[in-house]
């Protein structure tokens, strides 16, 4: 019960800074983190989808579990 509140919260907050930078330090595995900057497209019910600055065509996607888990940390803009 507790998970799906903080489940939306973590939904709502990232639903609220849609279009804004986030700078994203994700877990690539085996020790490696990859620091990524880029802006915040589309959110959808379990995934957000957030287009890189280093290629305008490059996209990629998160479940808001990921924020979660940490696997996924977003710092956003001020």
């Amino acid at each position: 019960m507790e998970k799906t509140n903080v489940l939306a919260s973590i939904k709502k907050d990232i639903e609220s800074h849609v279009g804004e930078r986030v700078t994203l330090k994700a877990n690539g595995g085996r020790r490696k983190v990859l620091i990524n900057k880029g802006i915040i497209e589309k959110t959808y019910p379990s995934i957000f989808v957030i287009r890189l600055d280093d290629d305008t065509q490059r996209t990629v996607t998160y479940s808001y579990s990921d924020v979660l888990t940490k696997t996924v940390q977003i710092d956003f803009a001020v």
